[in-house]
């Protein structure tokens, strides 16, 4: 039986709604962040060794990392949701499989990093950290966020899924990256809102909250 050790507010929400739209079973458990630090508690490192979410273990095996695990699920059901090899869909999968976490992830992960400098230091180091914090942010962090964001409306301008015309795992994969950056308020342009409409409205991603619980970014 597979089972998911999902972290609240993490990228294991994808997990669960690949395995719903896969209609595979799986078990969930639950690990909640730290309220202080936000990270994932320590009893994750008994799952893998980084202590981390995702992570899912199947029988004796462990599998870590969003796309591995999506490799690993798909393959289960014989590539479902995997665009066929010998189409042109199937390199955009490639990509957008990757770039998800690859390139979309990490300005991000700094954009929520530099907001939480500041009010985490010290006092007396305050207003020189904000402004340190303000500098990085706006001379490269948001530029960076602004570049992504209008390669996201130009490509679903084109097409209404990332890959073409039919919804594949690349969806569930880019979910999160721009669930977040919809949910800071960075300006979502129409194509992505639209799109995050469309993922949200279905049926298993519906499914997949009621089994994951509360989801800030839904």
């Amino acid at each position: 039986m597979i089972t998911v050790h999902h972290l609240e507010n993490s990228r294991s929400q994808r997990v669960l709604w690949l395995l719903e739209e896969l209609g595979l079973d799986y078990t969930v458990k639950r690990y909640a962040r730290d309220p202080k630090t936000m990270l994932a508690p320590p009893e994750l490192q008994a799952v893998h060794p980084l202590g981390k979410s995702p992570v899912i273990t199947d029988g004796d095996a462990v599998i870590a990392e969003s796309g591995a695990i999506v490799e690993y699920l798909t393959g289960k059901r014989s590539g479902a949701l995997v665009p066929e090899a010998s189409v042109e869909e199937h390199r955009r999968y490639t990509y957008w499989l990757h770039y998800a976490e690859g390139s979309a992830m990490p300005p991000l992960l700094l954009k929520l990093i530099f907001s939480r400098l500041a009010p985490g230091s010290p006092a007396l180091v305050r207003p020189l950290v904000r402004k340190i914090a303000e500098r990085v942010t706006g001379g490269f962090v948001d530029p960076e966020l602004r570049r992504h964001a209008a390669w996201w409306e130009q490509e679903l301008s084109q097409r209404p899924w990332f890959c073409g015309s039919t919804f594949t795992a690349a969806d569930i994969q880019m979910s999160f990256p721009l669930e977040a950056f919809a949910a800071r308020g960075t300006g979502a342009g129409p194509q992505v809102t639209d799109w995050l409409a469309r993922i949200h409205a279905r049926p298993a991603y519906r499914r997949a909250l009621e089994k994951g619980g509360a989801y800030a970014y839904a």
